[in-house]
């Protein structure tokens, strides 16, 4: 008997089988997945992936430590190769440093609010938008390894990425490509397996340096040009390939956003809605790791509309447009309102208001961004840097969508030192020296000065008689009215400070002192500036 192999909890080891049998189309013709059995008999089965040739492959992350059976179960069970193979795997716990590892995968904290690691550590969803990361247009590894180290020193936890099948591009794109070419043959009738070699080595690397990669499948017109059957073949190699690592999925972005050239917006939208319930379905049913399942939305929409249904979803996405300050009340009224929805979920705003895109959305925007979403109730907040998501390369920019026009022209290299990605890092920060988990939106406890704008009207969260955060976009005048904080609890001492969200200042306001109605008109500010205020 063959001696047994080794691994360690939550650590991904791999090995592979070969076909004793040839194959016209061994893809397609072929499955294979590997049952692993606990000794205390619990059961997880795996999907392999196609290596090419006569290869498969089974990638695994033990969940638990101790001693595993496994055996192999093939839809051709004539070949000896795949069919009926055992083994034995002794698991040891893991020792090592990556934090996602000693931590575990995320899940939902007990009041579905926000999001913890297996072992209870809470995580703090500041997201980064990656979406064609994949490709060549960023060279491995000089310029992924050097973006990675510039995210993870600001203070980045996850990386939205998609896995090859891109937005803003037509099928097969050349600027869609990595080394080893596309994630599909040309007539999607089988899998690139050397693609994902190459794909691995950047998911890899996400890991080791201790973010999350988020993976998008594809955009969501890919599921009409796909059908569904092949939409689920695309998920299976993806649970395959990548399920063993901390990752979170997100079945496909814009999932009802129609192709650029339909000729049937209305149809097209309902075979989407129809076809990502569907393959949403079977996501959950096929990962043994059940890791976090959500969709990416249109423009203006929550995910759970973008279903039929949503039962699948374990969390809520939002895009909240590219439209800027105008539209911003509108966006904080749109977050609200999916926060608010039940059954609860956490919900993230995964995609607004990119800083530099069509040359405008600056830092004060990106401000505004993550604290409103942060003090409505969103479980985290993702960043995007126009020259980023698209990878614009000095010489050689992406070019025009195939609406016929490009976003803007900023090189990746300039995008990713934008003044608003350092600024929500330090949102972040601020954030983490706080019980932020435990805060509810207070909206009633703040009043603003008379004739504020509504797109300026001040933004509040905490816990009642232990902390309240607020957000003042609207620089304070000291000739003028000041906003009134309301309904501080009588015999309850705070003390006040402002802190400065573009570079961290601190200005000590000292002792709150409300009047007999609970009311603190707030301290005069130093510096004409948007600002937090904060009362502990």
């Amino acid at each position: 008997m063959a001696a047994p192999k080794v691994a360690v909890q939550r650590q991904a080891c791999e090995w592979s089988y070969i076909s004793r049998k040839p194959y016209g189309d061994p893809f397609n013709e072929v499955e294979l997945d590997v049952v692993f059995t606990h000794e205390d008999g619990e059961s997880l089965r795996l999907p392999c992936y196609w290596g090419g040739d006569r290869e498969w492959r089974v990638r695994f992350a033990p969940p638990r430590e101790g001693t595993y059976e496994y055996r192999t179960l093939c839809t051709d069970i004539s070949n000896a190769g795949l069919h009926g193979q055992k083994g034995t795997l002794e698991v040891a716990p893991y020792a090592g440093e990556n934090l996602l590892l000693q931590r575990g995968p995320l899940r939902l904290s007990s009041d579905r609010r926000h999001f913890e690691h297996e072992e209870g550590t809470p995580f703090f969803w500041l997201g980064d938008t990656w979406w064609m990361g994949l490709s060549r247009r960023w060279s491995w590894p000089e310029d992924f390894k050097e973006l990675t180290a510039d995210r993870k020193e600001k203070g980045f936890t996850l990386i939205q990425i998609v896995a090859g099948l891109y937005p803003d591009m037509l099928a097969f794109d050349r600027r869609g490509a990595n080394e080893s070419g596309f994630p599909w043959e040309e007539d999607f009738g089988r899998i690139n397996p050397a693609y994902f070699d190459e794909a691995d080595l950047r998911i890899q690397w996400l890991v080791k340096c201790g973010l999350v990669p988020c993976i998008f499948a594809c955009w969501g017109w890919y599921i009409a040009l796909m059908g569904v059957e092949r939409m689920k073949k695309h998920w299976r190699y993806l649970i395959a390939r990548w399920g063993a690592y901390p990752v979170v999925w997100c079945l496909a972005g814009e999932a009802l956003a129609v192709y650029y050239e339909s000729g049937d917006l209305d149809g097209d939208k309902e075979v989407q809605r129809r076809g990502w319930t569907a393959v949403g379905q079977y996501l959950r049913a096929n990962d043994p790791y059940r890791r976090l399942i959500t969709i990416h939305p249109s423009s203006l929409r929550d995910s759970r509309d973008q279903l039929e249904d949503s039962s699948c979803l374990d969390f809520g996405m939002l895009q909240l447009s590219h439209r800027g300050y105008d539209h911003l009340p509108a966006q904080v009224r749109i977050l609200s309102d999916a926060v608010n929805l039940r059954p609860r979920i956490p919900v993230v705003n995964a995609e607004s208001n990119y800083e530099g895109i069509k040359g405008a959305h600056h830092a004060d925007v990106q401000r505004f961004g993550f604290w409103s979403s942060m003090l409505s109730g969103a479980a985290g907040f993702t960043y995007g840097a126009n020259g980023m998501w698209q990878i614009n390369r000095r010489g050689d920019p992406f070019g025009p969508s195939p609406h016929g026009a490009a976003w803007g022209n900023t090189p990746w290299e300039e995008a990713c030192q934008l003044p608003g990605g350092r600024q929500v890092a330090l949102g972040r920060r601020i954030l983490d020296g706080l019980p932020w988990r435990q805060f509810e939106p207070r909206p009633e406890w703040i009043e603003p000065a008379p004739g504020s704008k509504e797109a300026l009207r001040p933004l509040a969260a905490g816990i009642p008689s232990r902390c309240r955060v607020f957000y003042l976009p609207t620089p304070i005048s000291p000739l003028g009215r000041r906003p009134v904080v309301k309904g501080v609890e009588a015999g309850r001492t705070y003390r006040a400070r402002y802190v400065n969200p573009a570079d961290g200042e601190e200005f000590p306001l000292g002792e709150v002192r409300p009047n007999r109605r609970g009311e603190w008109e707030i301290g005069a500010a130093p510096i004409m500036h948007d600002l937090v205020l904060i009362m502990d």
